[in-house]
């Protein structure tokens, strides 16, 4: 059943910037939500009971951006050490809010609250247990569970309200208890309604000081928690609470931002978010530069954004992934995977040697070339054709005057302007790639699209609240029954390479999450006189970051994924040291999702869908997993990733690394 566009309303607007107007929540002398900026936010790496270290990496925190800091608090006595933490920061003028992190330890969130300025309580593990059970319940026996879960959290609830403490109701999609799971599924619908069970309580208590997360590392997943939980406070007339962004265990490096981006902003693209924390297997004094970048996007958002029509009809289910139906055209849209599109058509001349840049290395030993996992599919060389036969898996595409004036030749498909295609006679029997924007998209131009089985839109905005409006485009092509497939452009003329990275996630994540999207071209402008070599460089850094987005959203697994936490305090291994080493040993790996945890609190749940676990149980000792299914329970770590490997070796996943030749003169 599909649900109706009353029904799919999850945020202020589908087309014009606003921010949710969420309730106020006081935590410390930094108000959350309301009238107030979008907020940044970490968490401390180092042990809780090293009191002065606690305090050095809060203070680079707070410098590097941090308006809160939360530091773990996995028992009683680290609870009590907070105390002995905030004097220390006080001590020194820092009056940043502390929040403290629980787990399992009720008793330690009870203290926590009288000390610091908000606690962070995880209902999938607050009072309720994981064990991977499946368990039948009748609807008295559920409510029986319900209510003692209730119980236990009361008194925290009480504590709260009296000292002034703010509370994270705090949802993870890898921690949902074996109660949420027997009832819902391992779903976005379960992880509203853990949170929900909480929540109601403290309205019932006149406790209103509280903080909504739903993360996951899924950016799918997360992104519909998200919407559903929106949904679910109007539908049951709960208050509006401010919502704290993040997807778990996104990485390290490009990898982590790429994935953060695409979950954080496509949820700040609809007016969504009140606080982000970035979770990069990074130092934490790292995240809040890249938190910072995302929010700070939309400052002016509402006053460069272009008007469009609203949207008067939803055609899709924002809760739920289903990929747009399309025909298929060559080896676009249908089944087929999204494509990757590279713009190479600002080089003056290209080599053999310079398809190095978009995956397809040449030997010139062998005389042949050899693609690597991120091999391009579609070149855009505009005016210019290659001066050679390209490898096989990669096609051509010019200027439409330039195919005219290379003679219709069939390895060559050409790229229309709109008002080319609305009259061209000639065109290539089997792939014609017309732009198109929102404002073209005419009763005529819809038309002619539904009548041309060779036709691919690449579609294009100038507006500044991009993403939406390319949403709006693909809303027309819907409503329209215009099924060709559909190539998202994006160009940034004028950003940093970080910048770019952060964006084009934002704006190609963020359609690719709802099933909108065939491929990708993206393209930023450099100056003409600039160096073939940074040329080259920039067309590298966009066909990974392509292939990166596409990863991140789940739409194309091109390459291995890493589910890596973070690091806290809990943490009993040094993850960034670690997940190098497995990641040197198993990037080759095409597809293969590994999970690499920490602590037995970001262990089996917290990886959800990886296939394979590495996992933190003791000081040197790891455990590995199947799945969510532990094979070797402590394993020296010495030796814990040739074990790993042995265990892929033994469910025939492991392939060995082949070393693909260096192209003479690279």
């Amino acid at each position: 059943m599909t649900p109706t566009s009353a029904s799919k309303i999850y945020c202020p607007s589908l087309t014009e910037y606003q921010r949710r107007l969420s309730r106020e929540v006081k935590i410390g002398d930094v108000p959350m939500g309301g009238l107030n900026p979008i907020r940044v936010q970490s968490m401390t790496t180092v042990d809780t009971m090293d009191t002065l270290g606690s305090v050095e990496q809060t203070l680079r925190m707070v410098e590097a951006g941090c308006e809160y800091v939360r530091i773990t608090a996995p028992s009683v006595k680290e609870a009590q050490n907070l105390l002995e933490i905030k004097k220390e920061l006080r001590k020194r003028g820092c009056h940043v809010p502390l929040i403290a992190d629980i787990h399992f330890t009720p008793n330690a969130a009870e203290l926590a609250a009288r000390i610091v300025e908000k606690v962070r309580v995880n209902p999938g593990n607050y009072a309720d247990k994981k064990k991977f059970d499946i368990i039948e319940y009748t609807d008295a026996s559920y409510q029986d569970e319900v209510n003692r879960i209730r119980e236990r959290f009361r008194p925290l609830v009480q504590i709260c309200k009296q000292y002034g403490t703010a509370m994270r109701i705090g949802t993870n999609h890898g921690s949902l208890s074996d109660r949420i799971l027997s009832r819902y599924g391992d779903t976005p619908l379960g992880m509203v309604e853990s949170a929900l069970e909480f929540l109601r309580l403290c309205e019932e208590e006149n406790y209103y000081d509280v903080v909504l997360s739903m993360k996951a590392s899924n950016t799918q997943v997360m992104v519909q928690a998200y919407r559903l939980l929106v949904q679910k406070l109007d539908e049951e007339g709960l208050q509006p609470y401010p919502l704290h962004l993040g997807v778990t265990e996104a990485g390290e490096a490009e990898d982590g931002r790429i994935k953060s981006a695409v979950g954080i902003g496509t949820l700040l693209e609809d007016g969504l978010g009140d606080t982000v924390r970035v979770s990069l297997t990074e130092a934490p004094e790292a995240e809040a530069p890249v938190a910072k970048a995302l929010i700070d996007r939309y400052t002016h958002r509402a006053a460069e954004a272009k008007p469009m029509a609203a949207v008067t009809e939803v055609p899709i289910d924002p809760f739920q992934y289903h990929r747009r139906v399309t025909r298929e055209v060559l080896n676009m849209g249908g089944q087929n995977v999204p494509r990757v599109m590279v713009d190479i058509s600002r080089l003056v001349s290209v080599e053999y040697a310079d398809l190095r840049a978009v995956g397809h290395l040449y030997s010139a030993f062998l005389d042949k070339f050899q693609m690597n996992d991120l091999g391009a599919d579609y070149l855009y060389s505009g005016q210019r054709p290659v001066p050679f036969m390209l490898p096989n898996g990669l096609k051509e595409v010019v200027d439409y005057s330039a195919w005219l004036d290379a003679g219709h030749r069939p390895d060559h498909f050409p790229v229309l302007t709109q008002a080319e295609y609305a009259v061209a006679a000639a065109r290539h029997p089997e792939l014609n790639f017309v732009f198109h924007n929102l404002a073209s998209l005419t009763s005529a131009a819809l038309q002619q699209l539904r009548e041309d089985s060779t036709a691919v839109v690449i579609l294009y905005t100038d507006n500044a609240h991009a993403m939406p409006e390319i949403r709006r485009a693909f809303f027309e092509l819907i409503n329209n029954g215009v099924t060709n497939p559909v190539i998202i452009n994006r160009q940034y003329p004028e950003l940093t390479p970080e910048q770019t990275q952060l964006y084009a996630a934002t704006d190609v994540g963020g359609l690719l999450l709802d099933g909108l999207g065939d491929g990708v071209v993206l393209s930023t402008e450099l100056l003409p006189e600039r160096p073939k070599e940074e040329w080259l460089q920039n067309i590298d850094q966009l066909n990974q970051l392509s292939f990166g987005i596409l990863q991140a959203a789940r739409t194309r697994m091109s390459k291995t994924e890493y589910i890596s936490c973070p690091s806290c305090g809990r943490t009993l291994f040094d993850l960034q040291e670690t997940t190098a080493m497995i990641r040197k040993r198993t990037d080759h790996l095409k597809g293969v999702k590994i999970g690499i945890m920490g602590c037995i609190v970001n262990g089996p749940g917290e990886m959800a869908d990886a296939d394979y676990g590495y996992v933190g149980v003791g000081k040197g000792k790891i455990a590995l997993y199947r799945g969510q299914e532990v094979i070797k329970k402590s394993v020296p770590e010495a030796q814990a990733v040739d074990q790993l490997i042995e265990l892929m070796r033994e469910d025939g996943r492991w392939i060995e690394p082949v070393l693909l030749e260096e192209p003479v003169g690279v």
